[in-house]
């Protein structure tokens, strides 16, 4: 398998190559091997400049394009092909700024809470939680999430007691 796109950009930048640096820098897309993204024409992740963009998604295995009957046990899958997305475009859930969670059932949320929690927890990203319906009556969860590489952890800021 070849580098990622950051490792490219890491050693162009490292050699002195600033063009080939640039180049890669360039807006680009991350493909997870889903056969949802040929079929229907989209990219599972974007990456323009330090920015990047990861599609809604689901609890699919990409590897056996199967899926748990189990919300909690999806949205951990979710979480595992965001972190392959963030990984090939150069970054990680602490660059996370942005997570938007799709349900088409409300009381399915509040169990994925230790979930999500373990991911975003420090990271703390502004969220939406919508409720609607999914392209697959299977899917009981879809997450998005938007990315600045680079940009690591957030500093929370907290008043100070009395104040």
């Amino acid at each position: 398998m070849g580098d990622t796109r950051a490792e490219q950009m890491e050693r162009a930048e490292q050699a002195g190559q600033t063009e080939r640096a640039e180049q890669a820098s360039e807006r680009w897309a991350v493909s997870s091997g889903s056969v949802f993204e040929e079929r229907i024409g989209y990219a599972r992740a974007v990456v323009d400049g330090d920015r990047v963009y990861v599609s809604g998604t689901t609890g699919f295995d990409y590897a056996t394009m199967t899926i748990s009957e189990d919300v909690v046990e999806q949205a951990e899958q979710c979480l595992r092909n965001i972190a392959a997305a963030l990984e090939e475009a150069g970054c990680g859930f602490a660059d996370v700024v942005r997570v938007r969670y799709l349900l088409p059932r409300r009381e399915d949320f509040e169990p994925c809470w230790p979930v999500l929690r373990r991911y975003f927890g420090e990271v703390r990203p502004a969220a939406t939680m919508m409720v609607c319906e999914l392209a697959d009556p299977r899917m009981r969860i879809e997450i998005e999430v938007d990315a600045r590489r680079g940009s690591g952890r957030v500093q929370r800021l907290t008043q100070a007691s009395g104040n």
